[in-house]
Parts: structure tokens; sequence; C-alpha cells
């Protein structure tokens, strides 16, 4: 599994905060529901988002040993005015400058907490990346904007996401991810748009042991196929399989039975 480089997360977190910045400033309205979280307006949403941003930048700037709540981070809540965009724009560009900072001070081998088994400052740099690459998603689907996403960050999005499955079935048994375990399953994600230098196919394994994936093209249960953007999207619940862009072969129960399972953000 290869990493993308402790800079290019800081780089692709101050972007996507940026492109973030644009929606907010868009004209887009903020009080308007999120179709892809429902229980969330735009607002919320990037509140959510820039939030935890600072939550992330006060666990690695303190070197925290234990989680913080979420309640301790100052200024997590945003700007006390509602709908006011500009307002909201300017909390998340320091937010930004923010958590950028302190996790280029840090570098990827800072010692602090973490909940994935990872307890270094690389593991919050690149789960930022993903979290507001994916919220981002959210709020271009809410504003009707158009989303795109550089091909190694959607192709490591998709390596992290598996990782974390795998993690939360081996440590939280009772978590429903467990029914997915099982022999003889598998699915295969397969990218039709970019070149063999990015090996954007994966294979995914559900076995009695566990979840266990690996990059590269094999035959499976069922294969989810389309652009790379579009195939992360729709692994992470945000296209619908029916898309007209993505094409479903084989088993589409068990893709489906995965999705149910395997989606926490």
């Amino acid at each position: 599994m290869t990493l993308l480089a402790h800079d290019r997360y800081c780089e692709e977190i101050a972007h996507q905060i940026e492109l973030l910045r644009s929606v907010v400033t868009s004209g887009a309205d903020l009080s308007g529901t999120v179709p892809t979280c429902p229980d969330w307006s735009l607002e919320q949403l990037v509140r959510h988002t820039g939030g935890a941003l600072r939550w992330v930048e006060l666990l690695v700037r303190t070197r925290a040993e234990e989680e913080v709540p979420e309640d301790e981070v100052p200024g997590a809540a945003g700007p006390e005015a509602i709908g006011d965009a500009a307002a909201l724009d300017a909390w998340l560009a320091e937010t930004g400058e923010q958590v950028v900072a302190t996790l280029v001070e840090a570098g990827p081998d800072t010692k602090v907490w973490g909940w994935a088994g990872i307890l270094t400052s690389g593991f919050w740099a690149r789960r930022m990346t993903h979290e507001i690459t994916v919220h981002r998603a959210d709020a271009v689907l809410a504003a009707g904007l158009p989303y795109e996403v550089a091909p190694e960050v959607a192709a490591d999005a998709i390596d992290e996401w598996l990782r974390i499955v795998e993690y939360v079935q081996r440590t939280e048994p009772d978590d429903e991810v467990g029914e997915l375990r099982g022999p003889g399953r598998s699915i295969h994600l397969h990218a039709t748009d970019t070149g063999p230098e990015l090996n954007a196919e994966w294979l995914v394994e559900l076995t009695e042991d566990g979840v266990g994936w690996r990059r590269g093209h094999a035959r499976a249960t069922v294969a989810l196929r389309g652009p790379l953007t579009s195939v992360l999207l729709a692994f992470y619940r945000r296209l619908p399989l029916d898309a007209p862009e993505l094409e479903v072969l084989g088993d589409r129960d068990l893709l489906e039975f995965w999705l149910e399972r395997a989606t926490f953000g």
C-alpha cells in the first residue's frame, strides 16, 4: 500500500479547504439540505468539517495522549452568526491555516493519540485529507456544482477506507461490519479512466477471518466499474450504483450488502 507524502497531504488539505470555501461563497443556500447527509444543512456540514479540522489541530499541536472532547476545542463550533457566508468563509480560512501549519510543523512521525491503531500525526494528515475530500463532495452535490479530485488522492481515499474497515472489523467485533465475514465472496473496484501507473483497481475479499484487500485486477463475485471519481463516490455512498457512468457486474446484492455495513462517514 503506497501512501502519499506527508507534505502532499498537507497541500491537499489546504487545496480542499479553498475549494470548500468557494462553495460557501458561491451563493448556495446554506440552509438547504445536503442530499447525501440529509440530517445536515449545507452550513451544518461546513461547520462539522471545520470543527473536525480544529479538533485534529488541537490533538496534534498539544501531542495529545488521549482523546480530547470536542466541546473543549476553541472555536470548533464556528461563527456565532447563522447564515453569514462571509463569516463562515473567514472561519474556514483561519481553520485551514491553523491545521495545515500544525501538521507541517509536526511532520509525519510525531506521536499523538489516534483511533485507528496508528498513533502519529501522519495518520491525522491522511485522515483529514479524505474527511474534507468526501465532505466537499457532499457540499458540491448540495450546491449543484461539479466535483473533481486528483486521481492519486481519490485512489488513496479508497485505500484508507479499506484499511479503516479492516481495523474496525478486527477491533470492534460487535460492529455491523462484522457481518461481512464469510467464505468465497469478493468485490472488485475498477477505475476505467486511469493509466496503469496508478493501478486504480482493488480486490476486496470477505473471508471467515475478516476483510482482506489488495490493489490489482482479479475476477470477483461482483465488480464496480467506472471513472475513478465516480467509483470513489459510490464507494462512500455519495453516488447511487445506478448512476449512468457506473457499471455493476455480478452479484449486486453483495455490493449493496458491503455498502450498508462498511460506510462510516
